[in-house]
């Protein structure tokens, strides 16, 4: 069964807590380890090879008495040289016995060394042990042999003894200060964990709090700026732009429930009404036939409203199919289907289309439907009897299509609404009884799709609409 970890462990304070901690623990205890290691090594050494000068100098001064045979010269050399220092020697003969020592516990005690040690200091010249030296001393001490020499021969042998306890009281200091540096250091990394994790952790936890928000319907609530830590200041940065998009995006949402509401109470007020004026005889049968009118004008404009409404969500979520096609023939057809409609207004046609083809890359059937939108928005607004201009130029690149209409100037305040949803100004009101408010917006849409460019000029009653298009790459080559 898998175990459960603690929900407070999951948390980011205690998640790098326990890193922080981990982390410090192993690198002092690899530190402590190699120092150890090391220094002990290196301080063995230097006791060894002290104990041992000291053990040669002894060697030298009682070789002739150990020649001689004279013990009472060499008892008093050998305890001078024990008071002058911290060990005890044992003075013996080349076979191992104990001719004398200096630690008063082994006085008048038979004493023999373990042939392994006198082997080795005859034979090596030297030895290095702790040991009890073959149960001469019940706990094991420090010692070092040197042989003694007599007439170019070894006579003898000088052993010098020290407890073993006089070494390792050193590293028991040592591991007492490395355990309170230990404690001390895990101490300061939980202070500067838990500071640095409160730091991490806040903007988190406000995040989410505003997230929570968020979903109740509140998108005014902002992060703080958090300085100091990048990516924290990033996310913050972030978030607030993300809230600054689902504030727009939900400002558009309701200004467009507004606007269709708006739009779709209008032609239902007005069947509802003389509906009703008809059934219930307010209007007379003989006056019905004009009001009947009315009321099949409204149902087309409100049909009319719905399939815009019904484009618009479509090309939203419509991918675009991008291939090159012949820009020109798409700007004739266009010219062709709207005849009857410029023709009915009184309004002649100046097109500037190159004869040869012009090649650009994007949705033929999106694009033709954004000349066809900007062509009949101009000729619905133009002057009767003026002039509609149609024209397509190439530079850099691109493809410029332009159109133009002489009619009422467009105000410059206004110039940068005419893409929003529903919008019309008041003189368009008045001219544009059929229009939804939707045929430039989707115009914007289209062209945003594309990444393309559209610009609006107003000046002098005359008004031009110009958009772009990248040409095709066997179109630049040429």
């Amino acid at each position: 069964m898998k175990k459960r970890i603690p929900a407070q462990l999951k948390t980011i304070y205690w998640q790098n807590f326990m890193l922080t901690a981990g982390v410090v623990m192993l690198t002092l205890v690899l530190l402590g380890t190699s120092f150890f290691a090391l220094s002990y090594g290196y301080a063995l050494d230097e006791r060894s090879e002290e104990m041992q000068d000291k053990a040669t100098v002894v060697s030298g001064m009682v070789s002739s008495y150990v020649d001689g045979g004279s013990l009472s010269g060499m008892k008093e050399l050998a305890s001078f040289a024990a008071s002058v220092t911290d060990e005890d020697f044992l003075i013996c003969n080349s076979r191992g016995n104990v001719l004398l020592t200096t630690d008063t516990a082994l006085v008048d005690r038979v004493l023999t060394l373990p042939d392994s040690v006198t082997e080795r200091i005859l034979t090596e010249g030297a030895y290095t042990e702790r040991t009890t030296l073959g149960g001469i001393y019940e706990e094991k001490n420090f010692v070092v042999g040197v042989p003694v020499y007599a007439r170019g021969q070894i006579v003898g042998s000088v052993l010098a003894v020290s407890e073993a306890h006089a070494l390792t009281s050193m590293w028991r200091a040592f591991f007492s200060m490395f355990f309170m540096t230990t404690v001390t250091v895990l101490l300061l990394a939980f202070v500067v964990s838990a500071w640095a994790s409160m730091r991490q952790s806040q903007p988190i936890r406000e995040m989410a709090a505003a997230t929570r928000r968020f979903a109740d319907g509140d998108f005014d609530v902002r992060m703080h700026n958090y300085e100091g830590v990048t990516e924290i200041a990033e996310l913050a940065v972030s978030f607030n732009n993300m809230a600054d998009s689902l504030q727009e995006t939900e400002r558009q949402r309701r200004e467009f429930i507004a606007n269709v509401s708006h739009e779709l109470k209008t032609p239902m007020t007005t069947i509802a009404g003389y509906t009703d004026g008809i059934l219930d005889g307010t209007i007379p049968p003989s006056e019905e036939k004009p009001y009947l009118r009315i009321i099949s004008d409204e149902a087309r404009r409100l049909s009319r409203l719905v399939r815009r409404m019904l484009e618009v969500s479509q090309l939203q979520s419509r991918d675009v199919q991008r291939a090159p096609f012949d820009v020109c023939e798409s700007m004739r057809r266009v010219l062709i289907s709207l005849e009857k409609k410029i023709t009915d207004r009184g309004l002649d046609v100046q097109a500037d289309i190159p004869d040869e083809s012009v090649t650009v890359v994007g949705d033929n059937d999106l694009i033709t439907q954004v000349i066809y939108n900007l062509l009949e928005n101009a000729a619905k607004f133009a002057r009767s009897g003026s002039t509609l201009y149609l024209g397509l130029a190439v530079s850099n690149g691109k493809a410029f299509v332009s159109i133009r209409n002489e009619g009422d100037t467009i105000p410059a305040e206004e110039i940068p609404l005419l893409f929003e949803r529903f919008h019309k100004s008041d003189k368009s009101r008045n001219q544009d009884k059929d229009g939804v408010g939707l045929g430039l917006y989707i115009v914007k849409t289209i062209l945003d799709q594309h990444k393309e460019h559209i610009a609006v000029t107003s000046e002098k009653g005359l008004t031009t609409f110009t958009f772009t298009l990248s040409l095709n790459g066997s179109q630049l080559q040429q």
